[in-house]
């Protein structure tokens, strides 16, 4: 599968673009802020129903417009063609077609157009909350297990309702144990999703990281979650005094997390820039193995900015995997064009370039 063309209208800073791409590799070169990260934005966007970089989509819009449409054209693996298209509206109005088709429901529409992306602000899935890494292991998910996303979608609907519950004063018994009872099952499925996606993650991640650092370095991943102790009906009976006091549910996999280790230490602690890049880069290099072995279709890889803060050597390695591990269409940015002429000519795959300047794309 990979995007044949794209036609975007006021999208962020893109006033006006159509633009054809190569099935293999694409390069985007520009100055920072010129719009080479929003025209990746726009392809996830089209995968996965809202931009990778905001919940909301009051960002999406350019200044001034009152609406932002996307247009994608696909080529899928049996050679059929696909055409997605999106129409988001101020005031929260967002519309996504296939073909001639409205879904109905944004959440059919994700796992169509499998894709990953590497960006900069991945590091916040080391250095942030939680929240960030059970993000990272939904969007694996939903993208391969339409049940999972359905599970945890009705699990959060449930909480907000459960939490609303512990804020009064005497809340009721019957109803907190009808709120266990219709937790508990979708609980249970996404516990044990993201247990074995982990398991699955482990090895291919330790994997590319050894590749990226030559083996100087081990990394390691691990999954933590509540209903390890025991399953969510029993946390909230142990739980039950202390959530009366505190207002709100303190177990449950709304905690679950994921440990990230650098040779037996905490990798946020002891981990330079660099090396914390190559763990990103492996997660997600790991994500893409995952998902293509998994779904039986190669994701499109968004590379953002992937080599600021790499040495030369990490450089090297990266584009000898992306090279040689069967990747299908990429998209790769960077503000240094001779760099990225440089790796065209290490990459033996069909390319175009294109540069971006102020929200112009010109393919060159």
């Amino acid at each position: 599968m990979f995007l044949t063309r794209i036609i975007l209208h006021d999208f962020k800073n893109i006033a006006e673009a159509e633009v054809t791409f190569s099935p293999k590799v694409n390069y985007i070169y520009g100055s920072n802020g010129a719009g080479k990260t929003n025209l990746l934005d726009a392809i996830y966007y089209l995968s996965m129903t809202k931009s990778y970089f905001s919940a909301s989509d009051q960002y999406v819009y350019a200044y001034g417009a009152p609406e932002a449409t996307l247009c994608g054209f696909y080529r899928m693996d049996g050679g059929t063609e696909e055409k997605i298209a999106a129409s988001i509206r101020r005031g929260g109005e967002k519309v996504f077609r296939r073909g001639a088709k409205t879904y109905a429901r944004f959440s059919e529409h994700v796992g169509l157009l499998p894709v990953v992306m590497v960006s900069p602000l991945d590091t916040a899935l080391i250095h942030d909350s939680g929240d960030e890494r059970r993000k990272y292991m939904n969007f694996i998910l939903s993208q391969i297990d339409r049940s999972y996303l359905a599970h945890i979608q009705a699990y959060n609907q449930l909480l907000l309702q459960r939490n609303r519950l512990l804020k009064d004063d005497r809340p009721s018994d019957l109803l907190l144990e009808t709120f266990s009872e219709r937790m508990e099952p979708h609980a249970a499925y996404v516990h044990q999703a993201r247990r074995n996606l982990c398991e699955q993650l482990r090895p291919l991640i330790r994997e590319f990281y050894a590749t990226l650092s030559r083996g100087k370095e081990e990394v390691d991943l691990a999954y933590r979650s509540d209903l390890d102790e025991a399953p969510l009906g029993e946390l909230f009976a142990r739980e039950a005094e202390r959530e009366r006091v505190l207002r709100y549910t303190t177990a449950g996999i709304q905690r679950d997390d994921l440990s990230f280790r650098l040779d037996g230490h905490s990798l946020r602690r002891s981990g330079s820039q660099g090396q914390q890049k190559s763990f990103l880069l492996a997660t997600k290099l790991a994500q893409f193995r995952f998902v293509r072995d998994v779904y039986g279709q190669t994701p499109i890889l968004l590379l953002d900015d992937v080599f600021d803060k790499l040495d030369m050597q990490r450089v090297e390695d990266l584009l000898a995997l992306v090279s040689t591990l069967d990747f299908g269409q990429i998209f790769l940015t960077d503000s240094n064009k001779v760099r990225l002429e440089d790796v065209s000519r290490r990459i033996d795959a069909p390319c175009r370039s294109y540069r971006v300047d102020a929200g112009n794309i010109t393919a060159e």
